[in-house]
């Protein structure tokens, strides 16, 4: 198989009904879940890709068994102390950033080193926002100057903390309430507002924890030492996968799509709240609650006269993963687009905020920065003829898929490389692409 696709034309109209594969956040925090329950837990619809696949063989390696069956998942766990930390172990999160810091959480009470490894994109990210909290608790860890590899060897005497996460992190949030499971007495977080899925499972497995919610913040706290028994959870769609397929709808002229069972979080609408605000066609039908999370089927329709919106800096963390793609509709709409504090981007797999500035400079698109505030001056009757090539951008699936909305969008000729970077969250991606009618080499 080819390293690249080639795209020659834009996507001629269409009106479909799809679904995405299921939540990547979910899926791997219901395998670490899975793991320190009691039994035989059965996931259904988990996400089959690289980060999900490599959750699993980690835990395997610290002694946990997991099927593959027909329809779902079976993961058995022995409860808080099932982990087999017995010998020096090494686990590999591959490019999986919300693995690789939560699975930090799990080994506070390792008994003999563990060494986190990750692939060459992960290797650059920042993992003190983790580890910093982590060795409150007691842990001992060394990382090479705050990437990996991070060595962690737990304490028997870990202690309960008082923590301020003032990053808007779900990856550190969910980390320190991984570990506080772990330690006696109750773990007191401040958190400043991210997603939610780890609080939803909490409460869904009847975890002892308490949360109260405020404007700009949350205050969590959890009981640790209550072991909880074996569950059956069935994964919604990505919201994150669906926003790529979203703009494409949108920017596609007289087309529609429905997509079925999406997670429609609270805390993850940010890219529909941003989209309806530049006067998007986004609909939220057959809502019903889940464990905790809001599913919905989402309908979208194209839009000639998307506008341009000075976005609230308290979206940000709602839509720190799909601001790519969000970038693209910024780029088709009428009027200038204000973006800021989007420093984070540049702390994911790719600095995926100094990636999107030239990409969208590269296709014409006029873009001032001033740190970590962009504007974007759009343009509606932006269409490309020319050829393009995009490579080098750290194998970066979403940076991947923006690019082939663009140019589905867009028009000119398109030779996009690194086609594998999308099996690490969405492997189904092209297929459904194709799905829609896109002629893809």
């Amino acid at each position: 198989m080819k390293s690249y696709i080639q795209i020659s034309n834009k996507i001629k109209k269409f009106s479909k009904t799809i679904q995405v594969s299921g939540d990547k956040s979910i899926s791997i925090r219901c395998v670490l879940l899975a793991s320190q329950a009691i039994g035989t837990s059965k996931i259904y619809n988990l996400l089959e890709s690289e980060d999900v696949i490599n959750a699993l063989k980690s835990i395997k390696k610290l002694g946990i068994n997991y099927k593959k069956l027909k329809k779902y998942y079976e993961i058995t766990g022995f409860g808080l102390t099932g982990f087999n930390t017995n010998s020096k172990i090494k686990i590999d999160a591959g490019n999986s950033g919300t693995f690789a810091r939560l699975i930090l959480g799990l080994l506070v009470n390792s008994n003999n080193q563990i060494t986190l490894i990750g692939d060459k994109s992960l290797s650059k990210r920042d993992f003190s926002r983790v580890t910093k909290p982590l060795e409150m608790f007691g842990a001992n860890i060394k990382s090479h100057n705050k990437n990996l590899p991070v060595k962690i060897i737990g304490s028997k005497f870990l202690r309960p903390i008082e923590y301020s996460e003032k990053l808007g992190s779900a990856q550190c949030k969910s980390a320190i309430m991984l570990a506080a499971l772990k330690t006696p007495g109750i773990t007191k977080i401040v958190a400043k507002k991210s997603r939610n899925h780890t609080e939803l499972l909490f409460k869904s497995l009847k975890i002892p924890i308490k949360v109260k919610n405020k404007k700009n913040s949350d205050l969590i706290e959890i009981k640790g030492h209550s072991n909880f028994k074996s569950f059956n959870y069935s994964v919604p769609g990505d919201i994150s996968s669906c926003s790529f397929f979203i703009v494409l709808t949108l920017l596609s002229e007289n087309s529609k799509l429905k997509i079925k069972n999406v997670n429609t979080n609270n805390s993850r609408l940010g890219v529909l709240k941003i989209l309806n605000r530049m006067n998007a066609n986004i609909i939220a039908t057959n809502k019903r609650s889940y464990k905790g999370e809001t599913i919905s089927d989402l309908i979208i329709k194209s839009k000639k006269n998307l506008k341009g919106i000075n976005c609230p800096k308290n979206l940000n963390s709602s839509a720190i993963d799909e601001f790519l793609i969000i970038f693209i509709a910024a780029a088709k709409a009428k009027g200038v687009s204000t973006f800021s504090d989007l420093g984070e981007l540049n702390k994911k797999e790719s600095p995926r905020l100094n990636i999107a500035i030239n990409f969208l400079k590269k296709v014409g698109v006029k873009v001032l920065r001033e740190k970590n505030n962009i504007k974007i001056y759009g343009n509606p009757k932006l269409y490309l003829n020319g050829n393009f090539t995009m490579k080098n951008f750290r194998k970066d699936h979403r940076v991947f898929m923006m690019t082939c909305i663009a140019a589905l969008s867009l028009g000119g000729k398109w030779k996009i490389h690194d086609r594998d970077s999308i099996n690490s969250s969405f492997p189904k991606f092209l297929n459904i692409i194709k799905q829609l009618g896109a002629k893809i080499n």
